[in-house]
């Protein structure tokens, strides 16, 4: 996105700065591009965080920000509220993930943490225009979700985000000084995120430019052009991982072959094991079991960011052979799946989708497809 802007604004653009995962980088001239920890934030994003608040210190109303967002900013970015410290946010993020928060839940709180997140960046940025261009890896795109709406007025509370970890069952082991904060912030006593209506909005503009239609639609089209009896299911897909797959598989087999079903969305998983992975990986696993002997099924679930969880896979394939190739390879796919270890195990099997990055961000796909491909090739993880 930075690399594009640089193509049509030049040398108009006077100062830039964008926050990135390890590994995304691209070639820019005029905007400075730093790596920083996704899913979990770390120091370097907290810097940059700070960073971009003083680049907007002093703007003036001749001026325009172009804010560039999608998913991840939410890590990348923070700016934490004293006495709110990066590692203590660090804590509620991996509690949240670990108890299969919600993107929004998980913004919901994020956002009463933070100096920039829940439209703090645009009373920054005040008074200069704001546009913001957003890649969407939310569904339904709500612009104060994506990124945790760093210019979008907040529809979010501190009471709510209170609700978030006292219903998630996290809210004992949270910090104190999170705590103290969001029940400062409940009662009163601390300024709320800017909401619909205020002022500082007169002068922002938002504008979605990409979100997983995108990737729905070139989908089904190609499966359209290989033959395939193409349904797109959903494009808001959500659940556990491990229990969504099951309509997924009974989708695709209930329509003759040769056969594709296409969804999109964003599925949770609930970590009660200690192993690695990510919600891609975890549903493919599952696939796995729940197509044990089952000929000519294919499942693919992968993160249109080329990364699935804090591993190197974008997600996982899985067939009605996976579950042999796990035990000759001595894994128990049960109790992988069990451990949530589900990276290790379809590593052994050579199921792992490793597309590595995309530099986009559009949600996850899934494909089902029953029957051998009409352009040639049979159905399987490698074809």
């Amino acid at each position: 996105m930075a690399a594009a802007l640089e193509d049509v604004a030049g040398e108009r653009i006077v100062d830039g700065l964008v926050v990135v995962k390890d590994g995304y980088t691209v070639p820019t001239r005029r905007v400075r591009i730093v790596e920083a920890g996704h899913p979990v934030p770390d120091a370097r994003g907290e810097a940059a965080g700070r960073a971009l608040l003083e680049r907007l210190h002093g703007t003036r109303e001749s001026d325009v920000v172009v804010v560039l967002i999608s998913g991840g900013g939410s890590a990348l970015m923070p700016a934490p509220a004293p006495p709110v410290t990066l590692e203590e946010k660090r804590t509620v993020t991996r509690l949240l993930l670990a108890a299969g928060a919600t993107i929004n839940e998980l913004n919901a709180v994020r956002k009463h943490l933070s100096l920039v997140k829940g439209g703090q960046l645009a009373r920054a940025a005040a008074p200069a225009r704001v546009v913001t261009l957003a890649l969407s890896d939310v569904i339904g795109d709500p612009l104060d979700v994506i990124a945790s709406g760093p210019t979008a007025p907040d529809s979010s509370t501190f009471a709510q985000a209170v609700d978030v970890l006292r219903r998630r069952r996290v809210w004992d082991e949270a910090p104190a000084p999170v705590r103290a904060r969001l029940e400062t912030g409940a009662r009163g006593e601390i300024e709320e995120t800017p909401k619909p209506g205020d002022p500082i909005f007169a002068r922002v503009d938002h504008h979605v430019i990409g979100n997983n239609a995108l990737v729905t639609d070139a989908a089904v089209a190609r499966a359209e052009s290989l033959g395939y009896r193409t349904r797109l299911l959903t494009r808001s897909l959500q659940g556990e991982a491990r229990e969504v797959v099951h309509d997924l598989v009974a989708q695709a087999r209930a329509l003759p072959p040769p056969a594709c079903v296409i969804a999109a969305g964003e599925t949770t998983v609930t970590v009660r094991g200690s192993g690695r992975g990510g919600r891609c990986q975890e549903l493919a696993l599952a696939a796995a079991l729940a197509l044990d002997g089952v000929k000519d099924v294919v499942v693919l679930a992968g993160g249109t960011d080329g990364t699935d969880g804090p591993t190197d896979a974008a997600g996982g394939f899985a067939d009605g052979e996976t579950v042999a190739r796990l035990r000759t390879a001595g894994v128990d796919p049960r109790a992988a799946l069990d451990a949530n270890d589900a990276h290790a195990a379809l590593g052994a099997s050579g199921d792992l989708l490793v597309s590595g990055p995309t530099n986009t961000n559009l949600l996850d796909l899934y494909l089902v497809v029953h029957g051998d491909c009409p352009a040639g090739g049979r159905a399987g993880p490698n074809s």
